[in-house]
């Protein structure tokens, strides 16, 4: 079978074309599983390189644009551009490739432009659906946050660049139409909870859906962490990012209620820096409920970084206010760290609460105090609930059987468009 993803990322050839040694993400990890049992063809954009090459079993194909900055100007004052303007491009990748089936990773890019035009069945996977991410946007900071800007020096900057979170809401807007005006078009849907399963049934009402579960971080698969600490200070850890609808402020004002009865806790954030824009937000908001002791921002880490911090923690949360699948909750529960999350968007699809972690409202500090309250004081319970996510977790991002699936679901839909072409 020949298959072509149309996909955000250059997946495994990144190591290639950045000439690294190891690169993680759930799409390199699927990139290398499968290309061991179809023809992989991947499709990205990548600035100024239009040749194919191929990197160990993939065929790999940049799609470059030497005239970025025009394509950006025109997209800016006409926004249905942008999603046609390579539309030439993709089609003469899809002539010369002549796949089976072409696979679109994400719903949010131009590449569904490619439905309709042409022959071969398309399938495009869920990642998140910013429909329903907009409607959630403000659920935790107001939109009156969205011109607060980042200190810079020079005030020529400040005016130029402008790094608020208002020009980045204006094109979260404008990709959120793109994604609508994709999914009304769909044939056939790939997904992985009943969230993205209930949305697309009327998002996209003439697909079929699929189930298919994502692969993990190869690291991940290796060690378990379940522990549990009974006295002293606790360490919750949070993967997260410089993102206005992710709870930072919920996750802030749960460790001020926790300082302010005298529990002791580490809260460490990974993927935050102190002085990033959001963590200047959230303490203008909370004011004086801002915590002052105990959060540490660690930046941006790397896998293996990522996986040391993680194995420190008592206690995994995840505070957003939309998520599809997080792989960060994921990754904790295979480590058998006791977790919490919001139950929000498919969280309740990967946790069962109170049988392998806790749920909380989202948006609701202190539950999500009581929570980590809760864990530390019963041991037995957390060591309880870290086993069992672990044991769910196994099962659900089992690589073989993952392939096994993905390589079902495109005989599947090769099947229906064979017997109704």
């Amino acid at each position: 079978m020949k298959v072509l993803w149309f996909s955000n990322s250059p997946a495994n050839a990144t190591e290639y074309l950045m000439n690294v040694s190891t690169v993680g993400g759930w799409l390199v990890s699927l990139d290398k599983e499968l290309q061991e049992r179809v023809e992989l063809h991947n499709a990205f954009y990548y600035p100024k390189r239009n040749d194919s090459f191929k990197y160990l079993k993939t065929t790999y194909h940049p799609i470059g644009n030497r005239n970025w900055k025009l394509v950006a100007l025109k997209g800016l004052l006409w926004e249905k551009f942008i999603d046609h303007q390579d539309l030439s491009k993709y089609l003469e990748i899809i002539n010369s490739v002549k796949p089976d089936i072409i696979h679109i990773n994400g719903t949010e890019n131009p590449f569904g432009c490619i439905i309709g035009n042409t022959k071969i069945p398309v399938v495009t996977s869920i990642q998140g659906n910013l429909t329903v991410y907009k409607h959630k946007y403000f659920s935790g900071i107001e939109k009156k946050y969205l011109n607060t800007i980042t200190p810079i020096n020079n005030s020529f900057k400040v005016f130029l660049f402008n790094p608020s979170f208002r020009k980045a809401y204006q094109s979260f807007i404008k990709i959120q139409k793109r994604e609508e005006r994709n999914l009304i078009n769909s044939k056939y849907i790939i997904g992985r909870t009943d969230w993205d399963k209930r949305i697309t049934s009327i998002l996209a009402p003439s697909s079929k859906y699929f189930h298919i579960d994502e692969i993990l971080r190869e690291s991940f698969y290796k060690v378990r962490g379940i522990s549990s600490r009974t006295g002293g200070q606790i360490i919750v850890h949070t993967t997260t990012a410089n993102c206005y609808y992710k709870g930072l402020e919920t996750l802030c004002q749960a460790l001020y209620e926790l300082n302010e009865i005298g529990v002791k806790v580490e809260w460490r954030v990974a993927g935050v820096n102190a002085n990033d824009l959001i963590v200047k937000i959230v303490r203008k908001k909370l004011k004086n409920k801002f915590p002052k002791h105990g959060l540490y921002f660690l930046g941006p880490l790397n896998e293996q970084q990522l996986l040391n911090k993680l194995l420190e923690a008592e206690i995994y949360v995840m505070p957003s206010h939309i998520e599809n699948s997080p792989n960060n909750l994921c990754e904790a529960m295979i480590l058998g760290i006791p977790c919490i999350a919001s139950f929000a968007g498919g969280t309740d699809s990967l946790l069962k609460n109170q049988e392998e972690g806790i749920l909380v409202q989202d948006g609701d500090p202190w539950s999500l105090a009581g929570a980590v309250l809760e864990l530390h004081q019963d041991p037995t319970k957390a060591i309880k609930f870290g086993e069992a996510a672990r044991s769910r977790a196994v099962i659900r991002h089992n690589k073989e059987k993952i392939v096994e699936d993905l390589i079902c679901t495109y005989e599947n839909i090769l099947n229906i468009h064979n017997t109704y072409d």
